[in-house]
């Protein structure tokens, strides 16, 4: 697939559909991969992450996740077709997995969320196959005795679709240092995914969605912790946008 250059990461024009089809070719295919959803506070670690640039540059997959980097897209006169959040692709997966028999793993969140996450799915989709899920504890990334223990609870699952959700840059990093060690076909990094599948965070409506507000949805209901996150840190794509548009990188590829 050709990538798309936007800003500091190249990236995968893929609607959903697109999406969920080439993931279902990468298991079938049962080489080891991963993929990266990027959305604006992703893009701006990148700028002043060496080794998460690196990450992304060899993802097998890097979808946009975020209306503001589509509408940036178009600004660079750049095709990306469609935002495609993990929020929204972990639960079609999951949906096909349920009818194609592919496994399931899923890995991060507080002690309880995956599980819970795993009775929700089980819920939803009767025939799907959740082989495990595990929530490491903190600072469990600087632990190898954590770490080779999560490689072994893997592997022994040996899970089609490993969905981890520890939060960037620790997810990416995480798997990216891993995924040829554990026995899992497809990494997806999914962010905050696991709770919503756990239901402990609404989702905002689809409406908020299309029209890139989701953002300040979950600013109201998480002010304290958001707020720099949103006000801050993610302002400086402003500056990005301005430095990028003159940028070789930038340009056709």
């Amino acid at each position: 697939m050709t990538k798309v250059p936007l800003l500091n990461i190249y990236a995968d024009s893929l609607s959903m559909h697109e999406t969920i089809e080439c993931i279902e070719q990468m298991i079938n295919d049962g080489v080891s991969s991963y993929i990266l959803t990027v959305n604006v506070d992703v893009i701006v670690k990148i700028e002043n992450d060496a080794y998460l640039k690196e990450i992304s540059d060899n993802a097998d997959l890097v979808l946009i996740d975020g209306m503001p980097l589509v509408w940036i897209s178009k600004l660079y006169k750049k095709n990306i077709c469609e935002k495609i959040s993990g929020s929204d692709l972990v639960p079609l997966l999951c949906e096909r997995a349920s009818h194609s028999g592919h496994t399931v793993f899923i890995v991060g969140g507080k002690d309880g969320v995956a599980e819970q996450a795993k009775i929700n799915l089980e819920a939803k989709y009767k025939d799907i196959k959740i082989v495990g899920t595990y929530s490491p504890p903190l600072g469990f990334e600087n632990n190898s005795v954590e770490i080779n223990k999560m490689n072994r609870i893997i592997s022994a699952a040996s899970p089609d679709l490993l969905i981890v959700c520890f939060g960037c840059p620790k997810q990416e990093k995480w798997v990216y240092e891993n995924y040829h060690k554990y026995n899992a076909k497809v990494s997806i990094c999914a962010g905050g995914t696991v709770d919503f599948l756990a239901g402990n965070i609404s989702r905002a409506p689809r409406w908020i969605s299309s029209i890139g507000l989701e953002w300040l949805y979950r600013f109201l209901h998480e002010p304290r912790r958001l707020f720099k996150r949103y006000f801050i840190d993610d302002l400086k794509i402003i500056k990005m946008i301005w430095k990028y548009k003159f940028c070789k990188t930038n340009k056709k590829i």
